[in-house]
């Protein structure tokens, strides 16, 4: 059925004008920048295969050049993701400081929450927790063997940091943290006070609100 058949609040335009972004799934999203299907299928189900084709909306996002859309709608797409990551760049360095887990949680989510594999990242902070820099450290399974702390304390080094954040995510959707994430948080902590950088909290995101475990009391 045509999407011009739906009932207006099933809409992606609609939907998305009355009730905002977030009412929206990640295909909905896509069809609003596609603007229409192909034979036999409607905007939001070309969404849902191209999804599910490249893994999720990261890996897809990423890819240099999705062959399925038509070149206007992709061009939309890739200046719609470029604008929302220099808005939540410019929101992050703005910040006067990054000390309460929802700020860091939300941009941290924003640039992990799509992965299909787990990825290991830090925030670098200065002394007063202002952005310095964000960078993804480490990809795979996130455990001792994984995570070197030998390169996190060469990095924070590198960037002359006094704090960081650490993120990881969980493919799984699940954000509770692993035995193994508090482990090498420890780990981690333990390095970077020899060279005296805090760790001020350890983000883990998943499909909901992600875990902080400095909130959780386990830093």
């Amino acid at each position: 059925m045509s999407i011009r058949n739906w009932p207006d609040t099933e809409r992606p335009r609609e939907k998305l004008l009355a009730q905002g972004g977030n009412a929206l799934t990640d295909a909905e999203l896509l069809a609003v920048f596609l603007g229409s299907g192909r034979r036999g299928q409607s905007a939001v189900d070309l969404g849902r295969t191209l999804l599910v084709g490249a893994g999720g909306l990261k890996p897809l996002l990423d890819t240099p050049r999705v062959r399925a859309i038509g070149e206007v709608a992709w061009c939309r797409l890739l200046a719609a993701l470029e604008l929302g990551r220099r808005y939540l760049d410019a929101e992050m360095k703005n910040a006067t400081s990054l000390a309460d887990p929802a700020t860091s949680a939300r941009y941290l989510k924003s640039r992990l929450g799509g992965y299909p594999y787990e990825v290991f990242a830090c925030l670098f902070l200065d002394s007063r927790h202002r952005v310095i820099a964000f960078e993804e450290l480490f990809r795979g399974s996130i455990d001792g063997a994984s995570v070197h702390p030998r390169e996190v304390v060469r990095r924070c080094l590198a960037h002359n940091a006094a704090a960081v954040i650490f993120a990881h995510n969980h493919p799984s959707g699940i954000s509770e943290p692993s035995q193994a994430d508090r482990m090498i948080t420890t780990r981690l902590r333990e390095a970077l006070g020899l060279i005296e950088v805090r760790v001020l909290d350890h983000i883990v995101v998943g499909d909901g609100v992600p875990t902080s475990l400095a909130e959780r009391g386990w830093l």
